[in-house]
């Protein structure tokens, strides 16, 4: 048997895959369900915010454009991350099913992450429709089109799989021969792999590939674009025409501030100072579930567009209805 066949039969041997995952986050906090139930209300009343964006764009015609193509990317990323997450988390703590498949518990891992940086880079695309409405509003029809636009959130969509299925692969190469505790409250992949018994650093070095291309790159391209349209704007002499201008970019940036602070919250403080794991652990969870609850709340009422779009259907379907009771009242009569 030469070294080659050697290494691989003790490879065999020692390569461990465990059956299940342990999921560990939120252990000994006080009134924790009082928690669980602000999570189920936030979780009800994001799909209940995105369902209804996701309705109205679909519904009114004159919301038919790349901006709104943009919108409603959005409004679904954050549905199906919610959905990804909150409930199987409930269904984790609430009722105490903390042992998790293996297999599962990758399945879990890949969709949290792949909607939390489809989040991420729908916020870039965002950024550059305004930076094109702004810095060039003659040619904004001719440069921001459907074709263009569907081509920028099929490359994030295929990219983001890729990249993040390629992440996920990676742990498949770990032996776990220790501890199966995963000290999160999901399938986390900081705290998967470092349970692992062999060498890490290639998933290390993908970890951080990950933080630059999901956090750091897109918060280094959004500053990019509104940077250059303060340059623009400061070009603008009229002051009204500047903030004018301006509030069509409110609704972005609340929404890149909702996103991206959190974030950098939790990861500043983990490294900065010695945060308790419970904390970082509630941390973290309001960091993947509140920009999702907040999104369609934040551009509803900061978008005209939208607030009147709601109001038409509104009244459309309000007419109808009476219209409808109408006619019912009239049949009833005739008999």
């Amino acid at each position: 048997m030469d070294l080659e066949e050697k290494t691989a039969s003790i490879f065999n041997l020692t390569f461990v895959r465990p059956v299940y995952f342990y999921l560990s986050g939120f252990s000994n906090i006080p009134h924790i369900t009082y928690y669980y139930v602000f999570l189920c209300f936030v979780y009800i009343m994001t799909v209940i915010g995105n369902g209804l964006l996701l309705l109205v764009i679909y519904m009114v015609k004159t919301l038919h454009t790349p901006k709104y193509m943009i919108v409603f990317n959005l409004a679904l990323t954050d549905l199906c991350g919610s959905t990804a997450l909150i409930p199987k988390l409930l269904d984790t703590f609430l009722f105490n099913r903390r042992y998790i498949v293996y297999e599962a518990c990758l399945s879990y891992m890949f969709f949290v992450m792949f909607f939390g940086a489809l989040q991420s880079w729908t916020l870039v695309t965002m950024a550059y429709d305004r930076f094109v409405a702004i810095c060039f509003p003659l040619r904004y029809h001719s440069i921001v089109t459907k074709p263009a636009i569907t081509a920028m959130l099929l490359f994030s969509w295929v990219f983001l799989t890729c990249q993040v299925a390629f992440t996920i692969a990676l742990i498949d190469r770990l032996s776990f021969c220790g501890s199966v505790v995963v000290n999160s409250f999901y399938c986390d992949h900081g705290p998967m792999y470092r349970l692992a018994c062999n060498d890490t650093s290639l998933n290390n070095i993908m970890a951080y590939a990950a933080f630059i291309v999901v956090i750091c790159f897109p918060l280094v391209l959004i500053v990019i674009t509104y940077v250059s349209i303060s340059i623009a704007l400061s070009r603008i002499a009229s002051a009204k025409e500047r903030l004018k201008a301006l509030k069509t970019c409110s609704a972005h940036l609340i929404l890149v501030a909702i996103f991206f602070l959190p974030i950098f919250g939790t990861n500043v403080a983990a490294v900065t100072s010695s945060i308790h794991p419970n904390a970082r652990i509630i941390n973290s969870s309001l960091t993947h579930t509140i920009p999702a609850f907040l999104n369609p709340i934040v551009y509803s009422l900061k978008t005209e567009e939208v607030l009147n779009s709601m109001r038409r259907l509104y009244k459309q379907s309000r007419i109808t209805n009476i219209t409808l009771s109408k006619k019912v009242n009239s049949l009833s009569l005739l008999r």
